[in-house]
């Protein structure tokens, strides 16, 4: 049984992989899981960077104030960090020796059809 939350997250990892796409990133792997966490996706992205991509949507009714910027605190990049850390190291063919790997945050407001994404790049040190 699907949640609102649940569908609400599906469609913004979809919406966000064909933003991604269209940018020219190549989707390597979706919803990666290990024992620490989860990784939305992982891409490469044009100049041969690694990426790994954390989404956070949320569905604006009009009058929300918060964005989905404000679902990613620190304690969660940390997490996300050690998961993109151990998945680098036991993936070392996936990273250019000249471009390395970052964490990404693609952030995205759905409001009826409207899709609005904000893309952060190398959200984590």
């Amino acid at each position: 049984m699907t949640t609102k939350r649940s569908e609400t997250g599906k469609l913004g990892e979809d919406k966000a992989c064909e933003y991604l796409k269209k940018n020219g990133y190549k989707i390597i792997e979706r919803n990666h899981r290990n024992k620490i966490g989860e990784i939305d996706a992982i891409a490469i992205d044009k100049d041969k960077t690694l990426v790994f991509i954390e989404v956070k949507t949320i569905r604006n009714s009009g009058n929300q104030e918060m964005m989905p910027e404000d679902n990613l605190n620190s304690r969660k990049i940390g997490i996300l960090s050690k998961v993109c850390d151990q998945y680098a190291n036991s993936s070392p063919h996936l990273i250019h020796s000249e471009k390395g790997w970052r964490i990404d945050l693609l952030a995205l407001t759905i409001e009826e059809e409207n899709v609005v994404i904000e893309h952060y790049k190398n959200i984590a040190p």
